[in-house]
């Protein structure tokens, strides 16, 4: 309870935020003044949380002041859980610097596999836990933490300049040794059940046309619904069907650049019958008729 009694009295301040991608943000503070400052962010619960202390010290409050996490100076704090919301709620001491990279599960994995939408994260033992990792800061991290704090370039490649800071940072958080499989996301735990809800995976995409239902689905695997939805949700950041539709759409975005297939042909590849059921989703995925995108293209 003290955690949460100290944090009304300290001065309340804001992060400085780049949005560098679509769910993708940069937080930096420095706490330059003589007195700790308290900032805070609310964080949706499928993003994940680099925090990096450059400088000083950092109390990180959770659970309105229940309990805290101290992260200090050249050391590196990895937040994630998918079962509730981790707001950022940071009390900073005098003369404390710290940068925040937030990523969200999906853009997360895009870094790591070819396939999309798809990240190997926790095992069953702790996909209901909340989890974290600390961390030192490497000398190489710290070069490119200080480039980001203390930024002078030109105000119009900054976005730019922080985008490639950033998957900098990552790369070398993860970086790994060479017998790494590098194909596979960092967290990557090899268990049974990760085994299975891959190939349902598998198993909707290869018949996208008709898929099966998700019972006819989980009994294929071995699992029961609600296990198969949870772990879908889990492993892939999406539903067995969001995840589905995102795959057909961008199947049908290629074969169209591809021109060796009509609209219709396209739609019925894809599992549409009708090619205004189709249409339809193509917009909704694009935000343009798939005849337009293929006229874009010329």
């Amino acid at each position: 309870m003290d955690a949460k009694n100290n944090s009304k009295s300290i001065a309340r301040s804001t992060f400085e935020e780049t949005r560098v991608d679509d769910g993708f943000l940069i937080l930096m503070y420095k706490n330059e003044k003589s007195s700790s400052q308290h900032v805070a962010k609310e964080i949706d619960s499928s993003f994940l949380q680099f925090h990096f202390c450059i400088k000083g010290g950092c109390t990180f409050i959770f659970n309105q002041g229940r309990y805290s996490l101290n992260i200090q100076e050249e050391n590196s704090l990895l937040l994630y859980n998918p079962q509730r919301e981790l707001p950022i709620d940071l009390k900073v001491e005098p003369n404390s610097w710290i940068v925040s990279i937030l990523i969200s599960i999906k853009k997360f994995h895009g870094l790591f596999s070819q396939e999309a939408d798809y990240i190997s994260f926790l095992n069953s033992e702790n996909k209901d836990k909340k989890y974290y990792k600390d961390g030192v800061i490497t000398p190489s991290m710290a070069i490119a933490l200080n480039q980001l704090i203390n930024y002078s370039l030109n105000t119009s490649i900054k976005q730019l300049y922080f985008k490639g800071k950033a998957y900098e940072l990552l790369s070398l958080y993860f970086n790994r040794s060479e017998d790494a499989d590098v194909e596979q996301c960092p967290f990557l735990v090899d268990e049974a059940n990760i085994i299975k809800i891959r190939k349902a995976k598998d198993i909707v995409i290869s018949r996208m046309a008709e898929p099966p239902s998700l019972q006819e689905l989980a009994d294929e695997i071995g699992l029961n619904i609600k296990k198969l939805k949870e772990g879908f949700k889990q492993i892939y950041g999406d539903s067995v069907f969001s995840f589905l539709f995102d795959y057909k759409m961008e199947f049908a975005r290629k074969l169209l650049e591809s021109g060796e297939n009509n609209v219709n042909e396209v739609g019925l590849k894809v599992g549409y019958s009708t090619s205004s059921h189709f249409i339809a989703a193509f917009k909704k995925k694009y935000g343009t008729t798939p005849k337009k995108y293929v006229m874009s293209l010329n």
